[in-house]
C-alpha cells in the first residue's frame, strides 16, 4: 500500500486481535480501540471519513460518505443490545458507506448491497480479519494470486453470479455485498445476509416519487459538505439529471464535458443545452484525449477488472477541476444498468401479466428484429438459476460462443477466449463447478430482477477501481445512482416500467428538451487508439507466463482486428488481467529496491 491508499482493517477483541494488529499497524496512520483498548479499527483515512458514535461499550463508525455525523448518530445508540441489530443506528441515512459495530466484544462489518464497497476478510495468524481492500490482506498474510479464479476472470465473470464475488488472492475471501462478518472475540467468523432486494410491486408514477426522493438525498450526501463539488456532463439523461439536482445542493457546482472525437456524437449539443439550463454551475469542456490504462502512472489497483482501459476525464480537465476546489466528482455510472430492463424480465413478465407481456414480446421482435418463435421457445423453458450454473460450468469451454443481447436464460452463454490455454479453461471450468455444487442462491428468484441486480454489481465493482485511481489524484468519484437508497427504490418498481423512470423523475426539475434524448455515445476504445499498447502486452505476457494464454495466438488475434473496430470484450479483459499483474510485478520490483 502506498502513503496515499486509503484503508481500514477490522480486528476482533481478543488476543487473536492483538497478534493480527501487529501485522498490520506498521502500515496504519490511525487507530480505533474497542471498548476493551484492544486494536478495533487500524488503517489510513481522510479527515471525516470516519463517523464514530461511542455509549459505554458500544461503538459504531461509519465509513465513507454519510452526511450524518457523530453527534447525530450517538442518540441512535442507547438502544443496541446486540451486534446484529446496529442497521438500526443507520436506518434511513442516505450516502454510500460501510458500516462497522463492535458490541460486547462482538463485531460486525458490511460494505454496500451496489458492491461500490466491498469486504474481505482473511486468516492474520489466528484471528480473522475484515478489511476494505483484498490486496491490504494480501500483503499481510503472503501475496499469492489464486490462479482459478484469475483464470475466471478471462469470463465475462460480472455476467455470472456468485463467481464475481471470489477474490483473485489467495486466502483471501470476499465477502457477499449482502451479507455482513461477524466476528467473535476468538477469532472465529460467519456470514449472514443483511438485505435482500424488494418486490418490484411500485406502479410507475408511485415509484418516481420514491425514486426521486431517494436520488435527491443521495446527491444531498455528496453536497452537504458544502464547498465545490463536480460532475460529468456528458450529454445523456443519467449526468445530466444528476447536475440539476446537485446544483441545488450545499455545495457549489461545476461541470465537465469531454467533447467525443471518435465517432462524433451530438452529446455535445445536449450538453449545451443543459449547461445553458444551469447558470448557477461553472461548466469546464475539454476535448477527448487517449484512451488510459485503469493503473497508467499510477500504483496497482486490488484486483483486476473487466476493462484493459477506460476513457477518464483527461489528466488536465481533472487538474483543472480541482484547481477550481472541487473535492468530490460525481458520475451517472449505474443509471444504464438500473433503468434498462434486461430481455430476462420478460420471463417473470409473461407468467405475472401476460396481456402486458404481449405488447413487450411485439416490441422486442420488431425492435431487435428477433424471430418470434424462438423467443417464446424461450419464455417458456423454467431452467432453475442451479441447473443453469451446473451446466454453464460444464459447458465451459474455449471454443467462440454466439452471444444473445435478447435472451431471457438467467445468464450469458460462457466461453474462454480463443487464447486461453487447456488449462485455463480446465481452472475455470474447475472453480465454476465448484461453486454451482454449492447450490448457490440467485440474486432474486425474478430473471429480471436477478440481472438488474447483476449489472449493478458489475457497475459497483467498476467504481470501486476507479475511485481507487481517482482517489490517488486527489479527485475522488461517487456514484450517486448507486447508493443502496437509489438501488432499493429503482430496484421496487415495475421491471418492465423503468425505462419510463429517468423522465418520470426528473419532471418539473430538468427543462424539456433535455429529457428527450435516447442517443448515446459509442462506449469503448477503438483498436487504432491503443494498437501498439496491445501489441507490447501480448510480448513477455505474465499471463503467458503462468500458462493461462497463450500469447502467438493472442497476437494472431490482435493482427487480425480492424482498425475502426472497438477492443472486444473478451481481449479487454484479458489485457485488463495482465496490465494488473505487471503493476503488481513493477510495484514489488520498487518496493524491493527501496
Amino acid at each position: 500500500m502506498t502513503s496515499g491508499e486509503v484503508w481500514f482493517a477490522v480486528l476482533p477483541d481478543g488476543a487473536a486481535g492483538l497478534a493480527a494488529a501487529r501485522a498490520l499497524s506498521p502500515h496504519a496512520s490511525q487507530a480505533i480501540p474497542h471498548a476493551s483498548g484492544r486494536p478495533w479499527l487500524l488503517g489510513r483515512w481522510p479527515r471525516e471519513h470516519v463517523k464514530l458514535a461511542v455509549a459505554g461499550a458500544v461503538r459504531v463508525a461509519v465509513i465513507g460518505r454519510c452526511p450524518a455525523t457523530a453527534t447525530d448518530l450517538t442518540p441512535r445508540l442507547p438502544p443496541l443490545r446486540e451486534v446484529e441489530d446496529v442497521e438500526q443506528v443507520v436506518a434511513g441515512l442516505p450516502g454510500s458507506f460501510h458500516l462497522v459495530a463492535s458490541v460486547g466484544g462482538r463485531v460486525r462489518v458490511r460494505g454496500t448491497a451496489s458492491a461500490v464497497r466491498r469486504v474481505f476478510t482473511a486468516r492474520v495468524g489466528d484471528a480473522t480479519v475484515a478489511a476494505n481492500r483484498s490486496d491490504l490482506l494480501a500483503e499481510a498474510i503472503g501475496p499469492r494470486v489464486d490462479e482459478r479464479v484469475l483464470a475466471t476472470r478471462l469470463l465475462p465473470s460480472g455476467s455470472v453470479h456468485p463467481l464475481a464475488d471470489a477474490s483473485v488472492w489467495a486466502g483471501v475471501t470476499g465477502v457477499p455485498p449482502d451479507h455482513c462478518l461477524l466476528i467473535e472475540p476468538d477469532g472465529r467468523s460467519r456470514t449472514r445476509r443483511w438485505w435482500t432486494a424488494p418486490a418490484p410491486a411500485l406502479p410507475l408514477a408511485e415509484g418516481s416519487t420514491v425514486v426521486r426522493r431517494a436520488l435527491t438525498a443521495a446527491i444531498g450526501s455528496c453536497t452537504a459538505g458544502g464547498g465545490t463539488i463536480s460532475a460529468d456532463l456528458s450529454g445523456g439523461l443519467g449526468s445530466t439529471s444528476l447536475c440539476f439536482l446537485a446544483v441545488n445542493g450545499r455545495a457549489r457546482l461545476v461541470t465537465a464535458h469531454v467533447e467525443e472525437m471518435d465517432p462524433p456524437g451530438d452529446g455535445g449539443v445536449w450538453a449545451r443545452r443543459a449547461a445553458a439550463a444551469l447558470p448557477a454551475a461553472e461548466h469546464l469542456t475539454a476535448t477527448a484525449g487517449p484512451v488510459t490504462h485503469w493503473s497508467a502512472g499510477a500504483s496497482p489497483i486490488e484486483e483486476p477488472g473487466d476493462r484493459m482501459c477506460e476513457r477518464v476525464i483527461p489528466a488536465g480537465l481533472a487538474e483543472r477541476m480541482i484547481a477550481k476546489g472541487s473535492r468530490l466528482h460525481l458520475t451517472g455510472r449505474g443509471g444504464d444498468e438500473l433503468f434498462s430492463p434486461v430481455p430476462g424480465y420478460l420471463h417473470d413478465l409473461v407468467r405475472s401479466r401476460p396481456l402486458t407481456a404481449l405488447r413487450h414480446i411485439h416490441a422486442q421482435h420488431v425492435r431487435e428484429r428477433r424471430p418470434l418463435w424462438p423467443l417464446l421457445r424461450d419464455l417458456c423453458e423454467r431452467t432453475s438459476f442451479e441447473r443453469w450454473l451446473v451446466a454453464t460450468a460444464g459447458g465451459l469451454g474455449a471454443s467462440p460462443a454466439t452471444a444473445d443481447p435478447t435472451s431471457t436464460a438467467w445468464g450469458p452463454v460462457l466461453s474462454m477466449p480463443p487464447w486461453a490455454t487447456p488449462d485455463a479453461v480446465l481452472l475455470a471450468r474447475d472453480l465454476l463447478g465448484e461453486i454451482a455444487g454449492d447450490a448457490p442462491r440467485p440474486l432474486s428468484p425474478r430473471r429480471g430482477q436477478h440481472a438488474a441486480l447483476r449489472s449493478v454489481r458489475t457497475a459497483g465493482d467498476r467504481l470501486r477501481r476507479l475511485d481507487q485511481a481517482t482517489s490517488r489524484t486527489g479527485l475522488p468519484h461517487a456514484a450517486p445512482y448507486l447508493d443502496d437508497a437509489v438501488i432499493e427504490a429503482v430496484l421496487s418498481v415495475r421491471v418492465h416500467e423503468r425505462g419510463s423512470l429517468p423522465v418520470a423523475v426528473m419532471k418539473g426539475i430538468m427543462p424539456a428538451p433535455l429529457p428527450a434524448r435516447r442517443t448515446k455515445g459509442v462506449d469503448g476504445a477503438a483498436v487504432r487508439e491503443c494498437h501498439g499498447d496491445l501489441l507490447e502486452l501480448s510480448d513477455g505476457s505474465l499471463l503467458a507466463g503462468m500458462g493461462l494464454i497463450d500469447a502467438g495466438a493472442l497476437r494472431d488475434f490482435l493482427l487480425g482486428l480492424p482498425a475502426q473496430a472497438r477492443v472486444p470484450a473478451s481481449l479487454a479483459r484479458t489485457l485488463a488481467c495482465e496490465i494488473w499483474l505487471r503493476s503488481r510485478q513493477a510495484a514489488t520490483v520498487e518496493a524491493t529496491s527501496e
